[in-house]
C-alpha cells in the first residue's frame, strides 16, 4: 500500500476511482523507447486539457485491453533507479520544467514505478523533440496527441494558460488550520490510501495537494476547504444545498424546507439520505407467490447522479452565492445549480442517446475526490446513467435545460406515472372500508380520466368492474390502457383482465385474450399468463408461455410446479394419442422440474404437492415401487390432512401386487 500516493494502489491498477484514460501502463523501461513516450504523456497530463487533474503512468505492468495485466512483469531495482533519474532529468527539460511525483511500489512482490503527474499551474508545457522545437502534448481519451497538429486543441490549450480551475486555486484568506485533520484522515481511510500512515498532517496535506506554498507560508486550496473544513460557506456562500418540498405545484405552498451544509461530502450524503426517504418504493404483491412488482417514485440512482452532477459541475466562486437547490413537487424533482454548463455543451447534447462532447470540465479536484470516494463515476457517464435509471423504473425521461446566458442548469426528474395514482387508490380503499363502494369507484374513474396511462389504476378498475359483472367496461379499460399506457405494462394489465374474466365465469373470453397476447408475453408476464392458461385447461398455450418466461420460472416454486403439471397434462394427451416418445419426454421434463421445486424454499403444502406429482411421474415412468412409495410418504408427512395422497398410495400398492 503506497504511503506516497493519495489513491489506493489496487484501485489505481484496476481503474477504480480514476478513469482508465488517466492511467497508462508500460510493460518495461527503456530510455530510448519507453522514455520519450512517457515524457510526452507526462507533458500531456501536466497540460490537463480537459481539467481532469492529470493522470498516472505505471512502469513494469503490461496493458491488456486498457487494464493492468497482473501479475506484473516488474522492474529490477537498477531499472527503477535508472528510470527515476532519467525522468527527473528530462522533466527539467520540459518548457517550463515540471516535476512529477515518482513512487516506487511493490505489486505482488515485484517492483514497479508509479508516476503521478497532476495538473500543472504553469501550463502549457512543451516536451523536447529531436526534429526541431518542443511540441505541446495533450490527452484525447487514452491517447497522447500532438496539439499543434490540431489547431483547435492548441488554441484551447493556449487559452488555458495561467488559468487554474477554481477548485485548485489557493485560498489566500484562509489558513491551513482551517482544514480538519480528522476529515482528511477519514477520507484516506475511505479510499484505503497508505498515506493514512503518515503521522504529520502537514505532510499529508502537501502530498494530497490540499495546500500550496505562498512566499514563506502555506495556504489551503479551495478544494481542500470545500471537502475538509467544517463550514465551507465561510469562504464560499453557495457551498450548501437547499431542499424545498411543495405541497402542490405552486411555489408559494411550501410544506418543508431543509438546508444541508458542512463539508461537501457530508452535505451530499445527508441530502441523498433525505431524498431516499422521500422516494417511496411501491410494492405490488403477486397472488400466491413470493415475487412482487415494484417501482420507485424516483429511482435512487437517478436522484444520486443528478445531485452529484450538480455539485460537481457548478461554480463555487464568489460571484455564485446561490446554493444548489432541490425542489420537491408531487409530480417531479427539480435540481438547480449555478451557473449553466461550460461552453461547448448545447441542448442537443442533453437528449437521450446523444453523445456528450468532451469539453474541459469546470472543476478538476472536486470530480477527482468524488470519484475516489465512489460517489461519481467515469467522465461523461452521469447523464446516460440518469436516462437508464429512469427508463428501467418505468418513469418518463428526465429533462435538462439551461438559459441562453448559461446562468443556471436545471435537471428535472418526473415522478413515476403511478405515483400520482396512489392517493386515488388509498382514497378508494378508505371509501370501501366505509361501505361506500360506488363512491370508491367514482374516485377511481376520476383519477383514471386524468391519468389513463396508469397501470395500477387500470388494474384496480378492471377488478372492480368485473366484480360488479360489468365485463364490457372492464374490457374497455384494457383497450384504453393499451392505447394510452406504456407498452411494457400492457401485458400485466391484460393478465389482470384475464384473471377477472375467469373469476366472472367468462372463460371463453379469457381464452381468446390469452391467445391474442401469447406472441408478445415474456418473463413474469408470460409466467402469470401461463398459470391463467392452465385454469382454462389450454395446456398447449400454457406450455408455450412457460417456455417463453425463461429464467423467471426457475426461481418461482409455484410456477415450476404448475409448469410440471402442464407437462403432465400434455404427457397424458400424448399417451392417449399413442405418441410414446413425446409422452416420455414430457414425463422426464416434468420430473426435473418437480425435483427443482423440492430444492427451493417453499411452503410445506407446495412441497407436499410437488412430492405427490413426483410420485405420479415416477409411477408413469415405471420407476421402482420403493421410489414411488417414498415420494408419496414425503407428501403425506408434509400434508397429512390431504386424504388423496394416502388413497393414491394404496392404489399403487394394490396395482403392483
Amino acid at each position: 500500500m503506497s504511503t506516497i500516493l493519495p489513491i489506493n494502489l489496487d484501485d489505481l491498477l484496476h481503474c477504480r476511482g480514476v478513469e482508465s484514460e488517466r492511467v497508462e501502463f508500460k510493460a518495461s523501461w527503456d530510455e530510448h523507447v519507453t522514455g520519450p513516450q512517457i515524457l510526452r504523456t507526462i507533458c500531456a497530463f501536466a497540460n490537463d486539457y480537459h481539467n481532469l487533474n492529470g493522470g498516472y503512468v505505471v512502469i513494469g505492468i503490461e496493458e491488456r485491453e486498457g487494464r493492468a495485466a497482473l501479475p506484473p512483469l516488474g522492474l529490477s531495482a537498477e531499472e527503477v533507479e535508472a528510470a527515476q533519474k532519467w525522468i527527473r532529468g528530462n522533466c527539467n527539460r520540459l518548457d517550463p520544467p515540471y516535476p512529477p511525483i515518482l513512487s516506487p511500489e511493490r505489486v505482488e512482490d515485484r517492483l514497479v514505478l508509479v508516476i503521478w503527474a497532476p495538473a500543472s499551474e504553469m501550463r502549457p508545457h512543451r516536451a523536447p523533440a529531436h526534429d526541431g522545437p518542443g511540441r505541446y502534448w495533450v490527452r484525447l481519451g487514452a491517447e497522447t496527441v500532438d496539439a499543434e497538429r490540431r489547431g483547435d486543441l492548441l488554441r484551447g490549450l493556449i487559452q488555458q494558460t495561467a488559468r487554474v480551475p477554481w477548485d485548485d486555486r489557493r485560498a489566500a484568506d484562509a489558513q491551513v488550520e482551517d482544514l480538519r485533520e480528522a476529515k482528511v484522515r477519514e477520507f484516506l481511510r475511505d479510499v484505503r490510501s497508505g498515506l493514512l500512515e503518515e503521522p504529520n498532517e502537514r505532510e499529508i496535506y502537501r502530498r494530497m495537494r490540499l495546500t500550496v506554498r505562498v512566499n514563506d507560508h502555506e495556504v489551503p486550496r479551495n478544494a481542500g476547504l470545500l471537502f475538509f473544513s467544517n463550514s465551507p460557506t465561510q469562504w464560499f456562500r453557495g457551498a450548501k444545498i437547499e431542499v424545498v418540498q411543495f405541497a402542490a405545484d405552486r411555489a408559494g405552498d411550501v410544506q418543508e424546507e431543509r438546508t444541508f451544509g458542512g463539508a461537501l461530502v457530508d452535505q451530499l450524503r445527508d441530502c441523498l439520505t433525505y431524498l431516499e426517504n422521500f422516494s417511496a418504493f411501491h410494492l405490488q404483491k403477486q397472488r400466491d407467490r413470493s415475487q412482487v412488482r415494484g417501482w420507485l417514485s424516483y429511482p435512487l440512482p437517478a436522484l444520486r447522479e443528478t445531485l452529484v452532477n450538480a455539485l460537481y459541475h457548478r461554480s463555487y466562486d464568489v460571484d455564485q452565492p446561490e446554493p444548489t437547490k432541490v425542489y420537491l413537487y408531487p409530480s417531479r424533482v427539480a435540481v438547480i445549480s449555478y451557473p449553466g454548463p461550460v461552453p461547448g455543451i448545447e441542448p442537443r447534447h442533453l437528449l437521450p442517446d446523444a453523445e456528450v462532447r468532451a469539453v474541459p470540465a469546470r472543476n478538476r479536484r472536486i470530480g477527482e475526490f468524488l470519484k475516489e470516494l465512489g460517489l461519481a463515476e467515469g467522465r461523461l457517464s452521469g447523464l446516460p446513467k440518469v436516462f437508464e435509471a429512469m427508463a428501467a423504473n418505468g418513469s418518463p425521461a428526465p429533462r435538462f435545460e439551461f438559459d441562453e446566458q448559461r446562468t443556471y442548469f436545471q435537471a428535472t426528474l418526473p415522478a413515476h406515472p403511478e405515483y400520482g395514482a396512489l392517493s386515488a387508490l388509498r382514497d378508494a380503499a378508505h371509501l370501501r372500508a366505509l361501505g361506500e363502494r360506488d363512491e370508491a369507484l367514482r374516485r377511481l374513474e376520476s383519477a383514471w380520466l386524468s391519468n389513463p396511462s396508469s397501470a395500477v389504476l387500470a388494474a384496480e378498475m378492471i377488478r372492480d368492474y368485473a366484480a360488479r359483472g360489468e365485463v364490457g367496461r372492464a374490457e374497455k379499460v384494457l383497450e384504453t390502457f393499451e392505447a394510452e399506457g406504456p407498452a411494457s405494462a400492457a401485458a400485466h394489465v391484460a393478465n389482470i383482465l384475464i384473471e377477472a374474466l375467469l373469476e366472472a365465469g367468462a372463460a371463453g373470453k379469457a381464452q381468446q385474450l390469452l391467445r391474442r397476447s401469447d406472441p408478445v408475453l415474456f418473463n413474469q408476464d408470460a409466467t402469470d399468463a401461463a398459470i391463467l392458461a392452465r385454469r382454462t385447461r389450454d395446456f398447449r398455450v400454457a406450455h408455450r408461455l412457460f417456455e417463453r418466461a425463461g429464467d423467471t420460472v426457475h426461481a418461482d416454486p409455484r410456477a415450476l410446479l404448475e409448469f410440471a403439471q402442464t407437462k403432465l397434462s400434455l404427457a397424458t394427451e400424448a399417451h392417449r394419442q399413442r405418441r410414446r416418445d413425446l409422452n416420455r419426454r414430457f414425463l422426464t421434463e416434468a420430473q426435473a422440474l418437480l425435483e427443482r421445486v423440492i430444492q427451493l424454499d417453499a411452503s410445506p403444502a407446495r412441497h407436499a404437492w410437488a412430492w405427490r406429482e413426483l410420485a405420479r411421474t415416477l409411477r408413469w415412468l415405471r420407476a421402482p415401487l420403493r421410489e414411488v412409495e417414498a415420494a408419496y410418504r414425503r407428501a403425506i408427512d408434509l400434508l397429512p390432512e390431504e386424504q388423496r395422497f394416502a388413497r393414491e398410495l394404496e392404489r399403487v400398492r394394490t396395482s403392483r401386487r
